[in-house]
């Protein structure tokens, strides 16, 4: 049971991408697609969060010299993490302004329909 507390942030980061995945390759739905996209992605970031967490570690700030380096949790992957998110609001914008811009063209969402038509 210990084994599944201590990498059970790592589970749910690959689980959220085996969903994603799924979504992507499964739905014909461009709605659904994007949905998968955004759900893959979270799972990207709750993992790089997960490899820079140590537990009952503290804020990497040397405030106190008791405070060890190496109790300390290490801050790239959150400053990555942080750049992902606003990197993926603006590509999920993106994504949704096409979406809406492929259905006033076509009239459907549905990916099978649109790569039948010709422009």
């Amino acid at each position: 049971m210990s084994f599944l507390n201590h990498y059970i942030y790592y589970i749910g980061a690959f689980g959220l991408i085996f969903i994603g995945l799924y979504i992507v390759l499964v739905k014909h739905n461009l709605i659904k697609v994007i949905i998968g996209l955004s759900i893959m992605e979270t799972g990207v970031n709750l993992f790089l969060i997960s490899i820079g967490y140590i537990k009952g570690g503290t804020a990497p700030i040397f405030s106190t010299p008791e405070i060890e380096a190496a109790r300390m949790v290490d801050p790239v992957p959150q400053a990555l993490v942080l750049t992902a998110i606003v990197i993926g609001v603006a590509v999920l914008a993106l994504a949704l302004s096409l979406a809406i811009r492929l259905y006033q063209h076509y009239g459907t969402l549905n990916l099978r329909k649109i790569k039948e038509q010709r422009w």
